[in-house]
């Protein structure tokens, strides 16, 4: 697993502007800094450049590497940190070059949650990222050992090496998947339960260090971690919220997204993001006060389309006591959204966000048949998952005809979500 940092190191950080998105750079590096800083690791020297496209061999060219090198040995580096995905060889030979340890942003990241996890469950999820991530670095532990040609006295224990480590890694990943799959197997319980109970879930999620945290500790008094810091919250929390009149919502909070959030975290953390696929709603925190945040957001929706969680959203842009206005609820209907304005911190606007989720999850019911086309099978399958449809027919030419009953607010929602037409139903 990938080793933690220790208190003292000092490390050496890379950044290297490819111009993918502009003006997003210096909120980039930023963001890296904070990562770094969540490691305890002391920063010994930046460096920072510009490129077309990643070399090959160094990612960063020979020049650079050579640059770095000379860094890491007037400051005393330990380790140089790239805020970017590197690939096995060219970590190996980068470490070659400067002469230390080479961590790219993928392990940094695995760094910080190993440390953040808490629960069984999230230091299971951590370890597979961790594995699935190292399997493919084996080599460079045992490069020494290799012996690629044959003849007699050539072929030396380090081939033989490589495949027990990759052996014992794949078993233990095994292991960890038959557990995660029985984690899974109770949180499916629980959302049957809560179906049959007709107890609507609605999930938070958002851009690390929103306010989500500290939203979900507003509206349920849960008293979770709540920290200004990135990925403050690893493992997944779920409360009732009584919503009056006998209307509850079940809350989850999960984990933080991020730029470039690693693969292998989305693949490890499948059990926790089911919460979130199978929500009927989802409450996505903006921080108001970031210039940053549209970008954040496209970040965030990008990794909920990756993970099949289309559930429709209310924007909450939080954090409005830094800008100094007044909470308030917009409707844009153009846009098929709603926003609310408010601060998780002090409170202010947190009635209107409970008003919300009380009008539109458990609102008047609405009933009457659906017709959907044959393509719509997004909004089909998604109708089923909520436990809206009463009866289908489906006619020769493959259209669906659904009879449906919900509350009115979350079939606007859904309307509005899948394009649909206000006056869709029929009698």
């Amino acid at each position: 697993m990938t080793e933690h940092s220790n208190g003292g190191e000092r490390a050496t950080l890379i950044h290297i502007d490819f111009g993918a998105v502009a003006g997003t750079n210096g909120h980039d590096f930023t963001e890296f800094r904070e990562l770094v800083n969540s490691t305890g690791v002391e920063t010994a020297a930046v460096i920072t450049g510009t490129r077309k496209t990643p070399d090959a061999r160094y990612f960063v060219g020979s020049g650079k590497a050579e640059e770095i090198r000379d860094q890491a040995h007037a400051t005393g580096a330990d380790v140089a940190i790239f805020d970017h995905a590197l690939s096995p060889s060219q970590e190996r030979n980068l470490e070659k070059v400067c002469g230390c340890r080479v961590l790219d942003r993928t392990g940094l990241i695995l760094d910080i949650f190993a440390r953040r996890a808490r629960s069984f469950e999230g230091k299971l999820q951590v370890e597979l990222a961790q594995l699935n991530h190292m399997s493919t670095r084996l080599v460079r532990g045992w490069s020494h050992l290799e012996r690629q040609r044959g003849g007699i006295g050539l072929r030396g224990p380090g081939e033989t090496q490589l495949e027990t480590d990759r052996r014992l890694i794949g078993i233990r990943i095994k292991q960890i998947h038959k557990r995660l799959e029985k984690v899974r197997r109770r949180r499916e319980q629980g959302r049957r339960a809560r179906k049959k109970a007709a107890v609507p879930t609605v999930s938070l999620v958002g851009y690390t260090n929103a306010g989500k945290s500290t939203l979900f500790n507003q509206l349920t008094k849960a008293g979770v971690l709540a920290a200004d810091r990135l990925f403050a919250t690893l493992d997944p929390s779920l409360r009732r919220v009584d919503l009056g009149d006998a209307n509850d919502v079940v809350l989850v909070d999960t984990v933080g997204f991020l730029r470039q959030l690693p693969h292998d975290l989305i693949d490890a953390f499948h059990a926790t993001l089911q919460e979130t696929r199978e929500a009927d709603l989802l409450i996505h925190v903006i921080d108001a006060s970031d210039p940053q945040r549209e970008f954040q957001v496209e970040q965030v929706n990008r990794v909920l389309d990756e993970i099949g969680a289309d559930a429709p959203q209310v924007l909450v842009y939080n954090k409005i006591d830094l800008l100094g206005i007044e909470p308030r609820v917009e409707h844009c209907p153009e846009e098929r959204v709603m926003r609310v304005w408010l601060s998780a911190a002090s409170g202010a606007g947190a009635g209107l966000l409970r008003d919300l989720l009380r009008r539109e999850l458990h609102g008047e019911t609405v009933h009457g048949w659906l017709d959907l086309p044959p393509q719509a099978g997004r909004a089909r399958a998604r109708l089923f998952a909520m436990g809206a449809v009463l009866q289908e027919k489906i006619d020769d030419g493959g259209a669906s005809h659904l009879q449906v009953q919900m509350p009115r607010g979350q079939f606007e929602m859904f309307s509005r979500r899948e394009g649909l037409p206000t006056q869709a139903l029929r009698n």
